[in-house]
């Protein structure tokens, strides 16, 4: 009897015992739980009504406050670089005024500005604080051919790229002409580069034919010398015709017309008589003239 009731005894003890081992572990499960929901509540709370970012904003306000009552505000603005650059399109550009809070101004903006104006091609702007200048460095375009289409003026700069601002010629500059010509003036102005100056300056007007080639008159618009280009390698062409004027000097003859276009031989038109029927040159014989 005293051992059936000792059996009997055993059992329930064991049942106690177990989920006294498991409620810890539950309530940390449970705590981390609502942790987790509490962060993300607010995480979601503050991004929603963007805390931090109104924060640092009021931080940001309050360093401003406190460097202009410690006086780090605009007091000049020096501008270098400036030629056709008006003082008027600078002013609205930057829109600034002296005792302007100098930690306030935007460089980078002010950057941006300028470089929308027509005859701005790059710029750099800094903040020297002591003394409280703003300190402009303008790279200005520089006009180096005058684009004629239907009957109307452009001046253009080194990368073809039309410069939108009156401008006065007042030297002789190269004049090209033709749809599509500003956007490969800058493969032609690399080809005429890779030689004699004193030829490219001969060049007066550049006819872009087509949208495919170039046709040059050089010396005088009216009565000069009409190089025709082909469409591709115009820098071996110009190199080739070059040669051909230092060793046979090809300009000093009265030719109209001298054609690159193919390969292997040269066509020159003279001017008068009745030698104006075109002279075909086999390569290795061009220079027999």
């Amino acid at each position: 009897m005293e051992q059936e009731a000792e059996t009997k005894i055993s059992t329930p003890v064991e049942n106690i015992l177990k989920p006294q081992r498991e409620w810890p572990l539950r309530l940390v499960g449970t705590l981390f739980v609502l942790a987790f929901i509490f962060v993300l509540a607010a995480l979601i709370l503050t991004l929603k009504n963007d805390l931090v970012g109104k924060r640092l904003q009021e931080l940001q306000e309050e360093l401003y406050a406190f460097g202009g009552r410690q006086g780090l505000v605009l007091e000049d603005i020096v501008v270098t670089g400036r030629e056709r650059t008006s003082k008027e399109e600078l002013n609205q550009a930057l829109r600034l005024n002296r005792g302007d809070n100098m930690l306030k101004i935007n460089v980078y903006d002010i950057k941006d500005k300028i470089e929308q104006l027509p005859w701005v091609k790059q710029a750099y702007v800094r903040r020297s604080l002591l003394p409280n200048v703003l300190h402009i460095d303008i790279e200005e375009r520089q006009v180096k051919a005058i684009w004629q289409i239907n009957e109307k003026f452009y001046p253009l700069d080194e990368d073809g790229k039309v410069i939108e601002a009156d401008y006065q010629i007042t030297e002789p500059i190269l004049l090209i002409v033709g749809a599509g010509a500003p956007e490969n003036f800058k493969n032609l102005l690399a080809a005429l580069k890779d030689g004699d100056k004193d030829y490219i300056e001969r060049v007066k007007v550049a006819n872009f034919i087509s949208g495919r080639r170039w046709n040059l008159i050089l010396d005088d618009i009216r009565n000069g010398v009409t190089v025709k280009l082909p469409e591709d390698d115009i820098a071996k062409a110009w190199k080739k015709l070059v040669k051909l004027d230092e060793t046979k000097g090809i300009f000093k003859r009265k030719l109209t017309i001298i054609d690159l276009r193919l390969p292997n031989k040269i066509v020159v038109k003279l001017r008068k008589g009745s030698e104006d029927e075109p002279k075909k040159l086999n390569k290795t014989k061009e220079h027999k003239l």
